[in-house]
């Protein structure tokens, strides 16, 4: 490998050494290695070539952006991830992706998601009235059930049953946690089988796909139209007049599910907890909520016009994004930053990391959201992608923006909220979850 130049190597015994706590959680180990060596270093695992781990802006633009051509997704996302949510958008690559892109992007123009809000809006005041005041909540859990109805009606307007959407809610969340599993300790893989764990997780990936093709065929002979998600994709069409395959429609909304109820539920909970946690910072926030409600009752005029929000909500998305690691394979060998690389290597760029990078952010482990107020161009740095960069840029950042900026003024417009959390911890399985964060209620 004399003519390649890689990052430092950290041995492949130290992951096998710490391999169960690397399996919990990879963030310390990964933080730890990065500081030690220049903000990127390779690993050899005996069972593939080279994966490099980067925290560095050129090594994340080139992949993502300047040099995308020469990168394809990995397996662990096209194989791994595809079999339990489909091959849609998220999971899928090359000819069939850009396909698959060019056909459902302008339904989620930002145009097109100003037409949702009301839907959006909507959702949210109903979550929010089920909230029990003056105890200290999980928050988690209950925006994790606000961002699902969310999605859930601005998807399927009403045509599904709550029980049946609860249940689909409830196969995602298994899924998700053994796809984890599955990825991180791979040589469990034969004890899956043998306890029967890959053939009851198998058999939620049937009943998930049962469940969203008794949906589409309920839409097909319908004769009422609905200004939804749903829509959309039915009526969208390729260029030769023809539309999307019902395995095709299942696998979108698929992703479409875990994509956009989970990742918002996350960033919600870190944002409101760190709102409570920073009390001037709170008061800033609340001032400007009430400013905006008391001038209009427009929820797209608020979104609008809630700068200071919205920039708590950015530097949320910072601290802590939820995806917080994206990968990609090097189709060819290929220069990346500093080094050349060979074809086949793997690339992972630790998000969490890159946003908070010394070399590229003051204070970078502090909340302060004035940052994105001072220099509102950060939200366009390429050491900033809470939504990833490039043309795989998330299909649906534009309805992620519209609904944290609301549910975070519809909370603060009718609740003062505080916590007891001291720490935030995490636990980065596919998205960067919260563990244990609470925060108490009390009606305005």
């Amino acid at each position: 490998m004399s003519e390649y130049r890689y990052p430092n190597k950290v041995p492949f015994r130290k992951f096998i050494l710490n391999s169960s706590k690397i399996a919990k959680n990879p963030i310390p180990f990964q933080n730890k290695w990065l500081k030690q060596n220049n903000n990127s270093f390779y690993v050899r695992p005996f069972f593939r070539g080279a994966v490099i781990i980067s925290c560095n802006k050129d090594v994340a633009s080139q992949m993502l952006q300047k040099k995308h051509k020469d990168f394809h997704k990995s397996k662990i996302q096209t194989q791994f991830l595809s079999k339990y949510i489909g091959y849609g958008l998220l999971t899928s690559s090359g000819d069939y992706w850009l396909q698959q892109r060019r056909l459902i992007q302008p339904g989620f123009h930002r145009e097109k998601i100003k037409n949702l809000v009301s839907v959006i809006d909507l959702a949210i005041k109903d979550q929010l009235k089920k909230v029990s005041p003056n105890k200290e909540l999980e928050l988690y859990p209950l925006m994790n059930e606000l961002a699902f109805e969310v999605v859930a009606k601005s998807l399927f307007d009403f045509s599904a049953e709550r029980e049946t959407l609860k249940r689909l809610q409830f196969i995602i969340e298994k899924l998700q946690k053994f796809i984890t599993t599955e990825i991180r300790q791979p040589y469990k893989k034969l004890g899956f089988y043998v306890s029967g764990k890959m053939r009851y997780h198998n058999g939620l990936v049937k009943e998930s796909r049962d469940i969203i093709e008794a949906i589409i065929n309920q839409r097909r002979t319908s004769d009422t139209t609905h200004d939804d998600l749903l829509q959309m994709l039915l009526d969208a069409q390729y260029e030769d007049g023809s539309s999307m395959t019902n395995t095709q429609l299942i696998d979108e909304i698929l992703i479409l599910f875990v994509a956009g109820h989970e990742t918002t539920a996350n960033a919600l909970t870190f944002t409101l907890t760190l709102l409570a946690k920073h009390k001037n910072i709170l008061e800033k926030a609340k001032k400007e909520v009430e400013e905006i409600a008391s001038n209009t009752n427009n929820p797209l005029g608020a979104i609008s016009n809630l700068k200071y929000l919205s920039a708590c909500i950015n530097e949320s998305l910072r601290l802590y994004p939820p995806a917080w690691i994206t990968d990609r394979v090097a189709i060819n060998d290929t220069e990346l930053g500093d080094f050349y690389i060979k074809k086949g290597t793997m690339i992972g760029v630790s998000i969490y990391e890159l946003h908070r990078n010394s070399e590229y952010w003051e204070n970078p482990n502090d909340f302060i959201p004035e940052r994105f107020i001072e220099k509102p161009e950060f939200v366009k740095a390429d050491y900033y992608i809470p939504f990833g960069a490039g043309p795989r840029l998330c299909i649906g950042n534009n309805f992620a923006m519209f609904e944290m900026v609301l549910t975070v003024f519809e909370v603060l417009k009718h609740y003062d909220i505080s916590t007891t959390t001291n720490q935030i911890k995490v636990n980065p399985l596919i998205t960067l979850k919260p563990i244990g964060l609470t925060l108490m209620f009390k009606k305005k």
